[in-house]
């Protein structure tokens, strides 16, 4: 299938606004929180969220399958045998959401041949938007209301390994993480939650992402996409690149690290 991704981009743009503007709503009212099968935490502000973006996709795209995390959750996966497949998490992040703070993110990810090629990053309540193409680059924007403002491309950094920034996550830390981090003392660590973590790599903001820990395909995908566009690189212990559509039952990720470069050695991902 021949695609114009960046005839695409207005469409998309709105359709992650519209769906930002929907988790926003929800996020100032005393909503409820839910538990999924597998027990993590869901909103409404998940479920409206995604059906914003799953109906726009649908008119933008209606030849490309949607896997969405609320619809994966109950059971809902369509043939993404083609290899071309749109991965959206509406809320990325919801544990910051239901602490009403603002780590969280709206997620649309394109994917081809288990690489992502396109992704829209919304961080709804910090005003900002990541978005890339890998090939054509990465980009970063002040959102207010309707309006994206102040547009700017962005790229991964050159490291320095003696000034190294790292960047984690703020709730789902783990043993493995602690020891790996022990690796650069002189480090300056970052915590931050969603997956405004692989963006910061992104924008030259942070040097390296270690995710020693679960993550669905969903949650990295349009992030991901945004890192490859600006530079960056998504790689798994063995160090080959991280891929999508690995196990269509649990869309899992293994652990992966985030390099803005590749010029300087890192220790292994290992328990």
């Amino acid at each position: 299938m021949s695609l114009d991704l960046s005839a695409m981009i207005p469409a998309l743009t709105e359709t992650v606004l519209e769906a930002g503007k929907t988790v926003m709503e929800v996020y100032e009212t005393d909503f409820e929180v839910y538990g999924k099968a597998d027990q993590s935490p869901v909103t409404e502000a998940d479920r409206r969220g995604e059906a914003v973006i799953e109906a726009a996709l649908k008119e933008i795209a209606p030849n490309i399958p949607i896997v969405g995390e609320e619809a994966k959750s109950e059971g809902k996966c369509p043939d993404i045998s083609g290899g071309l497949f749109w991965l959206v998490d509406p809320l990325d992040g919801t544990k910051e959401f239901i602490k009403k703070g603002s780590d969280f993110t709206v997620n649309i990810g394109l994917i081809r041949n288990g690489s992502p090629i396109m992704g829209f990053v919304l961080a709804p309540a910090l005003g900002k938007l990541y978005w890339g193409i890998v090939g054509q680059g990465a980009w970063i924007a002040d959102v207010k209301g309707d309006a994206v403002e102040n547009t700017k491309d962005i790229k991964s950094r050159k490291a320095d390994p003696s000034n190294l920034v790292i960047v984690a996550s703020k709730s789902h830390r783990s043993p493995e993480l602690e020891a790996w981090l022990e690796h650069f003392p002189s480090a300056e660590n970052v915590s931050i939650g969603s997956s405004l973590k692989l963006c910061l790599v992104a924008t030259g903001e942070a040097d390296l992402y270690p995710r020693l820990g679960p993550t669905c395909e969903w949650d990295t995908a349009a992030a991901h996409a945004v890192l490859l566009a600006a530079g960056g690189h998504v790689e798994t212990p063995e160090g080959t690149p991280l891929t999508y559509a690995k196990d269509l039952k649990t869309f899992l990720n293994p652990w992966f690290l985030c390099r803005a470069d590749t010029s300087f050695d890192v220790p292994k991902l290992s328990a």
